[in-house]
């Protein structure tokens, strides 16, 4: 999503529109409100995540788990646990689709806390990696670093919006890089509507979307990734291969009433081929839309929740 995809239809009055900067990304806010401070409880909600599930910051609860010796059970608090719980989930329902075990991949290909790179790496060796989970510890294997970048930044807007609620802001638009979600109506009477991000390439009309009590993320291989030798290499990578995709897919969006699902979702459908994409979509009752050049292909629920 863009953030001027909703900005200017928020323009009626007793609606309080906040922005920033957050996990490497802008964030906005327009809320139903007269509480003060808000940006501040959003922006808590966010350096929580931070310091918890942070690849870039060293001392985050991630980076220290990654530095512990493999095998060893290591406590993390229960906003960590929760969301490697729900990676860990996607994963075993995408059959590896989505691995929150990459993490020295992702690193070794300059989409971690060291940086871009200007050429491309050596492939690194296929090695089981696997992350465990238990009553609030995880445990890794040799060759296994954690990776949420798929799953935090959603996790990160249902966190911030938990806070909402409980300031007794009922009706909000939230959004953090382009993951979205909305809570009741506008002062209209309207829902929070907002365009479905679509790539720069094709030439499909966007969705208009009503987030009402519903989030919407969208993972693509144009929205990060670099370029070495004159070809672009997207931030999105195949388990299986341990390189960035190779696919005709270039965005998939998914609608969820949590963010951090839709987020994770959208990442692990993204790195599936065109032809996997709906039937898994349509096996785990996702709302979800899929871009293929200029072809887009939807769910069933995705009909029964726009139709």
């Amino acid at each position: 999503m863009t953030p001027a995809a909703f900005a200017a239809r928020t323009g009626a009055g007793g609606i309080q529109t906040l922005s920033g900067e957050a996990m490497g990304t802008s964030w906005s806010l327009h809320a139903v409100a007269t509480l003060s401070d808000l940006a501040a409880g959003v922006e808590a909600a966010f350096g929580r995540v931070i310091r918890q599930m942070s690849q870039w910051e060293p001392d985050s609860d991630l980076s220290r788990f990654n530095r512990a010796p493999a095998g060893a059970w290591r406590e993390i608090p229960p906003e960590f646990a929760h969301v490697v719980a729900a990676a860990l989930a996607i994963a075993d329902a995408s059959d590896g689709a989505f691995d929150p075990a990459l993490g020295a991949i992702t690193e070794c290909w300059g989409f971690g806390s060291r940086g871009p790179v200007d050429r491309v790496p050596r492939d690194q060796p296929i090695v089981e990696r696997r992350i465990e989970l238990e009553e609030g510890r995880i445990r890794r294997s040799e060759g296994a670093q954690l990776d949420l970048s798929g799953i935090a930044k959603g996790y990160g807007v249902d966190l911030a919006a938990e806070w909402l609620l409980g300031q007794g802001v009922r009706h909000f638009l939230l959004e953090l890089g382009g993951e979205l979600r909305g809570q009741g109506i506008r002062p209209d009477g309207q829902p929070w509507w907002v365009d479905v991000e679509m790539p720069p390439t094709t030439s499909i009309a966007p969705w208009r979307i009503a987030l009402h009590d519903l989030s919407v993320a969208t993972s693509g291989n144009y929205r990060r990734g670099f370029v070495a030798d004159g070809r672009h290499y997207s931030h999105s990578f195949d388990p299986m291969t341990g390189r960035p995709i190779v696919s005709a897919v270039s965005s998939v969006t998914v609608l969820h009433r949590s963010c951090m699902m839709a987020d994770g979702w959208a990442t692990a459908l993204t790195v599936l081929g065109p032809e996997k994409v709906i039937a898994l979509a349509d096996a785990q009752g996702l709302a979800a839309s899929m871009v293929t050049g200029n072809r887009e292909h939807v769910s069933r629920e995705w009909r029964a929740m726009l139709g």
